[in-house]
């Protein structure tokens, strides 16, 4: 089934929404872009998968001052998927404190739920290298 435009809206703006929840320390309104039993992947980053809001909280305040000062997403595509759901893949740029950037690209499983769409699970992966290289 093909997304209506106000289902597009309302998942690049969850999509978006991320950036702003963690970058102002909103810990706890992740239950806004998540769901409660959420698998956060970054093992390509170091640090395996987090299970649960509670546990993608208390891996932003372990990181601590190691948080980006700002995550910031670009380039959102969504493809429905036929069991209802849907597959969002974006692009995502980190900005730490002194200054330096990282590259990222987000692959999520977006499910609609009583609260309505939220990010069920998502896989980040680091871009370190031009043009696909790994």
């Amino acid at each position: 089934m093909a997304l209506d435009l106000d289902d597009r809206t309302v998942i690049t703006e969850l999509i978006a929404m991320h950036g702003h929840l963690v970058d102002g320390g909103e810990l706890d309104r992740l239950d806004e872009v998540f769901t409660e039993d959420l698998l956060y992947d970054v093992t390509d980053l170091g640090g395996g998968i987090i299970e649960g809001l509670a546990g993608l909280r208390a891996a932003a305040l372990a990181m601590g001052e190691a948080n980006p000062v700002g995550h910031h997403v670009t380039n959102i595509v969504l493809t429905s998927l036929p069991d209802g759901r849907v597959r969002g893949l974006s692009k995502g740029i980190g900005v730490r404190a002194d200054g330096t950037c990282g590259s990222v690209t987000y692959e999520d499983t977006i499910t609609r739920c009583e609260r309505g769409w939220r990010i069920s699970h998502r896989k980040v992966l680091a871009r370190r290298a031009p043009l696909g290289a790994r």
